[in-house]
């Protein structure tokens, strides 16, 4: 396709397509977003080729290369069902959670939390991985605790997408950087600044609302019959715990995402028939089609009956069918379109760094995927940050600041699609308690304006032109 120049009332016309449909269909009729983002995909394709005058062979083109980007998240969103599966029926789930209602205390567990979380997706780079192992348990020792799933989801979260940010092992702490022709470590130390204070703000707002869970009104009657529920129906062992962290060392040790997690789900399965005289046949049901609870307890068999590949098959067509209507809009230029107008207003540092975090949330919302909220505007706005004279750096730093950290609290993202299948989440719900992930763009923002932190190119030691 030749680059044409698309006018943005052109390109607004599946946008607001999008908006309304999902609009009917989420608040309305109460029906599930994929038909909505399926059919604003060929409105969008419509556009393209009668409007924009581009071939239906280049729009395909755009649809499967963009589904190809997300294919590596689509394997590990079914992996990440597997291990839920073999974890469960392996009793690693229900020793976490055991063990955990014997610790924690209703008051500190927030912050807990979002501590835990933090340390393994610092360890690992991911914030699935994070949800998808201790992130799942600390739902259930939470939930057992009286507080609800919105909350801790928050802090799951949170913790989650602070590892993944900061971690030199993730995948977008290493795209950012790439993207703005910053250093990996530059990148890195200077998100610590806008990073840092937020996560104070976030740990301090979890200790705040966590006192609101006294143990005067936790129901001991409620926990020491879940426990004796998950001792009578597994046998539990302190030793089941050595899954999950084996499983947080392979990926340590860098092995990649996928075969890591599947080793985890292995582990969990040799460990079922182990611990639990689980047969063969029985993980492999596991795997496939998830636990099956049948304590009696009404609880705790609706909090461990989920799992399997098959359970992530809704968020897998829900990121297919985002994919779709994001290919098109970027094969026709009209992401490009619509990306070009904010950048028209960008006439200061602080209206910059204020585009530039739009941009790349539009990129979540639009074309759902957080890689191309880096990708997009990291492409776009590289030479009106370098033409500021501000170091890459800062422009990495802005893109993490939101495309990353906005991605999960948007439902047919792929990163919000997984973190509600894999944490039993219900849209929009658990979006007021991701303290980290709401307050970082706005500190950054701060910053802009501010001029706080604001590398100049002149100062980066990094920079080409400073080196003698």
């Amino acid at each position: 396709m030749e680059n044409k120049r698309v006018s943005p009332w052109i390109a607004l016309i599946p946008v607001i397509f999008l908006i309304g449909s999902l609009y009917y269909a989420i608040q309305i009729v109460e029906a599930s977003p994929h038909i909505p983002l399926f059919t604003s995909a060929i409105v969008a394709a419509l556009v393209g080729m009668f409007v924009l005058k581009v071939k239906w062979s280049e729009i395909e083109e755009g649809i499967v290369d963009t589904i190809k980007m997300s294919m590596g998240a689509i394997i590990i969103l079914m992996i990440i069902g597997m291990v839920i599966g073999t974890w469960i029926l392996s009793g690693v789930v229900p020793t976490m959670i055991f063990y955990g209602l014997k610790i924690l205390s209703p008051k500190i567990f927030l912050l807990a939390t979002l501590l835990m979380c933090s340390i393994v997706s610092l360890a690992t780079g991911s914030s699935w991985t994070t949800a998808g192992t201790v992130g799942i348990a600390l739902m259930g020792i939470g939930m057992s605790l009286n507080i609800p799933a919105p909350v801790i989801g928050g802090a799951i979260i949170s913790g989650a997408y602070f590892g993944d940010k900061m971690s030199p092992l993730s995948d977008t702490t290493n795209l950012s950087p790439a993207m703005a022709g910053a250093k990996l470590f530059d990148h890195i130390r200077h998100m610590i600044y806008t990073t840092g204070p937020s996560y104070v703000i976030a740990a301090i707002l979890f200790i705040v609302v966590g006192m609101g869970y006294s143990s005067d009104s936790l129901d001991l009657t409620l926990i020491n019959q879940i426990n004796d529920g998950l001792a009578l129906d597994f046998n539990l062992s302190i030793w089941l715990l050595l899954v999950p962290v084996i499983t947080i060392g392979i990926v340590v040790m860098k092995v990649p995402a996928i075969p890591g997690l599947f080793g985890g789900a292995i582990i969990g399965g040799i460990a079922a028939m182990m611990f639990q005289g689980a047969s063969l046949g029985d993980v492999v049901n596991a795997m496939h089609y998830g636990y099956e609870s049948a304590t009696g307890i009404e609880f705790v068999d609706s909090l461990l009956s989920r799992g399997g590949l098959d359970s992530m098959m809704w968020t897998v067509s829900l990121i297919l069918c985002a994919m779709a209507f994001g290919g098109v809009m970027e094969k026709t230029g009209m992401l490009e379109a619509l990306a070009g107008v904010i950048l028209g207003f960008a006439k200061t540092t602080g209206l910059l760094v204020l585009s530039t975090i739009i941009t790349a949330l539009g990129m979540n919302v639009l074309a759902g995927d957080q890689y191309l909220s880096i990708v997009i505007p990291g492409r776009m706005f590289k030479k009106a940050f370098d033409e500021r004279g501000l170091a890459p750096r800062n422009l990495s730093r802005v893109l993490e600041d939101s495309g990353t950290l906005t991605s999960p609290l948007i439902p047919w993202n792929t990163c919000g699609a997984f973190m509600i299948a894999t944490l039993g989440l219900a849209p929009w719900t658990y979006v007021p308690y991701c303290f980290l992930n709401l307050i970082n763009p706005i500190v950054s923002i701060f910053y802009g304006f501010t001029g706080i932190t604001m590398m100049k190119l002149e100062d980066d030691p990094s920079y080409e032109g400073n080196k003698a």
